[in-house]
């Protein structure tokens, strides 16, 4: 059973607007700091490109019952990185301490080269692999032979120093290969070190749901294997001192709607659980625009 919790925000917080496809990145409480989020980029109601940082935890202030969040914005110094959505955001740890790792993404063409003509055309951002320390507020972008082309809507899971990118999308071949590539920083006193290893045994999907099922295992399910086709397949996934270790899972029971919809989208709701949601047949008015599904895995 669902609920739904009304969650207001602090006198001091700053405008969050809604935001589609932005990166979340969670920080579990740790050496006294509190349990927080980090939101970057996403597209806004208006249709621009967000390059917000957003920080947001809990504010206990008050004793109320009611949930109440603060939200305030991260500013960053160095090589910030450009407005996008279609990203990941990966947090690792390495010799003691913590950072952030932003990769891939989508934006509009770059102010110089936008005309009447291009003005809405859409094109992956450079990949460079951005280490953002947010203890000082520094952001540092590194450029890597291995990396030639921008991809988005892919996958990142991240294991202590080493992050995986799963799948993704290359907007300039217009395809969706097959690749695992492996992301080792080590947090060296002075200037970290990025070693980037590409194999080919990875995923074609995009905009897939990661829900976790153990420590450093998931579930992967829900995505686009093609432009018109939906990933009905499931992937377990797990991370360990050797590397991914990737097996099919028996799917889901998709009902007849969850099949032939066109369209799909959800998130993960904590160990072992995610929601998908369905656009309704026909014109249908909010609240009954979307069908939605829990999704468990034992």
């Amino acid at each position: 059973l669902l609920r739904l919790c009304v969650i207001s925000f602090s006198n001091n917080s700053c405008y969050l607007p809604p935001l589609r496809c932005p990166v979340i990145a969670h920080f579990e409480p740790r050496d006294g700091s509190p349990e927080c989020y980090l939101i970057h980029g996403g597209r806004t109601p208006n249709n621009d490109v967000s390059s917000c940082l957003h920080l947001i935890m809990e504010d206990s202030r008050g004793g109320s019952r009611q949930i109440r969040l603060c939200c305030q914005d991260k500013e960053l110094d160095g090589d910030v990185p450009s407005a996008r959505y279609g990203h990941t955001l990966s947090v690792i740890r390495s010799r003691g301490k913590t950072a952030c790792v932003l990769f891939g993404g989508r934006s509009y063409m770059p102010p110089t080269e936008r005309t009447t003509q291009n003005w809405n055309t859409v094109v992956d951002c450079t990949p460079q692999v951005f280490l953002i320390d947010l203890k000082f507020g520094c952001c540092i972008a590194h450029t890597l032979p291995e990396l030639t082309d921008g991809q988005s809507f892919h996958i990142a899971l991240a294991r202590e120093d080493c992050v995986y990118f799963l799948g993704g999308h290359i907007l300039n071949s217009d395809c969706r290969p097959p690749r695992l590539i492996r992301l080792h920083v080590e947090l060296l006193l002075g200037s970290p070190v990025l070693t980037c290893t590409v194999l080919h045994e990875g995923l074609t999907i995009t905009s897939a749901i990661v829900a976790p099922v153990g420590y450093h295992e998931y579930i992967v399910l829900g995505g686009y294997q093609s432009e018109t086709q939906k990933r009905m397949e499931c992937t377990y996934i797990g991370l360990d001192d050797v590397g991914v270790h990737m097996e099919p899972r028996e799917p889901s029971q998709w009902t007849s709607e969850v099949t032939h919809s066109r369209t799909w989208f959800g998130g993960s709701l904590g160990k072992g659980s995610a929601l998908i949601a369905i656009p309704s047949e026909g014109n249908s008015a909010p609240p009954d625009a979307y069908h939605f599904y829990q999704v468990s895995f034992q």
